[in-house]
């Protein structure tokens, strides 16, 4: 069996949206998943609209979402001269034509064919006066008159379009610049593309396309043609449907393997299966799977897929996307963070903060990364704002003993041996002194550590903490209980 090759072509005319990113995702599993190739090409003959700050948005968002690529990326606007070597052949060989009829003559031929109710197309005027080429001609394929070109799609089944239907389009404009579906077919040709997986807005133009397969005498690919993406009012999928480009994902703080997950699933299943590792994706997926219908957006779902992710990973790779998340919004620790190990990037820090640590009692409620880093804040606050209700009614004269205790027994566990078991019997010890149950101390230690009733549970925060900030926010406690008997 030949090696499957796949690719991706978009237009650098935006950012790189979730249909597209879609659209890539499939090329790129398929061609994962069967050992293939997968080629990048970036379709810019549309020069008015390209730009090079697309260009550069696209490879940022594939490389954000870990789509890599086999070949690549090629540019169609320094592939002309190809492009014009395949027209030069079309024509020579008597499958394509020079046209000099005029814009306003074509429009003429196409309202007589309304007016005897016939579908407006060119009527082939040019088709065999064998014309010399000349500057400003346009070259026309020579389309068949009878029968019908079928599309045999795996998705879509098989679809028939009457050729009577189908004029004698353009391929070459009256400039010398190759037309969309000339390119695309030359480009498939010329880097062994055999398989392509797309949106089925494009079905309309694969009929033109195979035309020019057939005239070419080179071999179809498979086609794919994927059913649209809609936003969950069932219009096609817009801006006002919530964060359109992959980079506005990323930015709201959601893990490119959820996107991976949520993109695939709008469109292919497996089973009753929605929570997919990468690697499963790359070795489930199949084109049999993918549904014929559109598939809905929702952004509750992807939100609750990023959850699941989040919950997923080791806090070690959620690090350096937590710590970027915390630089934009101004949290930038100066002294680093501790590890298990003591290091941390291959750097010794002073400070007892744990980053890991800071991540796992905050992975169970994050749903994004932006989410976990705004939960953090009280981690890297040098001082604790009390909430006032909080503070009115759990730091109070009757805990005073309690959180004094509280801190003698803490400072009292070696740095070696600060662990969640030795903090359970500190804490004993602490009831047992005081006769008070934890729900009584752990209320006024949460309050003392966070500002606020609601936190990551007492003693992996204070891991997170570390032994000094910990004791550090207990005193802080102390002294706004003792500021309020002194009024």
């Amino acid at each position: 069996m030949d090696t499957i090759i796949t690719r991706f072509p978009p237009s650098p005319t935006g950012y790189l949206h979730i249909g597209g990113a879609r659209t890539a995702l499939f090329n790129w599993l398929y061609s994962r998943q069967t050992n293939g190739k997968f080629v990048l090409r970036i379709e810019d003959t549309d020069e008015a609209r390209s730009t090079k700050e697309s260009v550069d948005a696209i490879f940022e968002s594939l490389e954000w979402l870990g789509i890599d690529w086999d070949e690549g990326p090629y540019f169609q606007t320094q592939r002309y001269d190809i492009y014009k070597d395949y027209i030069q052949k079309l024509v020579a060989s008597g499958h394509a034509y020079y046209c000099d009829c005029t814009p306003e003559e074509v429009e003429a031929m196409r309202e007589e064919a309304r007016a005897t109710g016939k579908k407006p197309m060119y009527n082939g005027k040019c088709r065999d006066l064998n014309k010399e080429g000349k500057p400003g001609m346009v070259v026309r394929i020579k389309a068949p008159k009878m029968g019908s070109t079928v599309v045999d799609d795996v998705v879509k089944g098989s679809t028939a379009f009457p050729n009577s239907e189908i004029d004698d389009f353009i391929i070459q404009r009256s400039d010398g610049s190759p037309m969309y579906n000339l390119a695309v077919v030359i480009d498939d040709i010329t880097m062994n593309i055999n398989t392509i997986i797309r949106g089925d807005d494009h079905l309309v133009n694969t009929p033109k396309q195979i035309i020019i397969y057939n005239a070419l005498g080179a071999p179809l690919p498979l086609f794919a043609h994927v059913p649209m993406v809609l936003g969950s009012d069932k219009a096609r999928l817009s801006k006002r449907h919530g964060a359109m480009s992959v980079s506005e994902y990323r930015d709201m703080g959601f893990l490119p393997d959820a996107m991976l997950n949520y993109l695939v699933r709008l469109g292919w299943s497996h089973g009753d299966q929605e929570f997919f590792t990468r690697e499963e994706l790359i070795a489930k997926f199949s084109l049999e799977h993918i549904g014929r219908s559109p598939s809905m957006f929702d952004m509750d779902k992807l939100t609750a897929l990023n959850a699941k992710h989040i919950q997923s990973k080791s806090p070690s790779e959620l690090a350096p996307i937590f710590l970027s998340n915390l630089e934009k919004i101004g949290i930038t620790p100066q002294s680093g963070f501790a590890s298990n190990s003591g290091m941390q990037n291959g750097l010794e820090f002073e400070t007892e903060l744990n980053l890991e640590k800071i991540i796992e009692t905050l992975q169970p409620r994050s749903k994004t990364m932006v989410e976990m880093a705004e939960a953090s804040r009280f981690y890297f606050k040098e001082t604790i704002e009390f909430d006032e209700s909080a503070a009115k009614k759990f730091l109070k004269p009757d805990i005073v003993e309690a959180l004094r205790k509280s801190v003698h027994y803490i400072e009292s566990i070696a740095s070696a041996d600060f662990s969640e078991k030795n903090l359970e019997n500190a804490f004993t010890k602490v009831m047992e002194e005081t006769n008070l149950k934890f729900g009584k101390i752990a209320q006024p230690i949460r309050v003392a550590l966070t500002g606020t009733t609601v936190s990551p549970g007492i003693f992996e925060m204070i891991l997170a903490l570390g032994k000094t900030k910990t004791i550090q926010r207990i005193q802080q406690a102390l002294n706004h209980i003792a500021s309020l008997n002194r009024l």
